[in-house]
């Protein structure tokens, strides 16, 4: 039973890991697209 916690962590980390990801990515995407608006008139 010792493989459970790791198993959970690893699982815990990579929805963690993907998560932070897209959220960085949509505020990169969401400031981008301000800034080209705001460029474009």
């Amino acid at each position: 039973m010792d493989w459970v916690p790791i198993v959970f962590l690893t699982f815990k980390v990579l929805v963690f890991g993907t998560g932070m990801f897209f959220a960085i990515k949509w505020h990169y995407d969401k400031g981008k697209k301000k800034k080209e608006a705001e460029k474009n008139g």
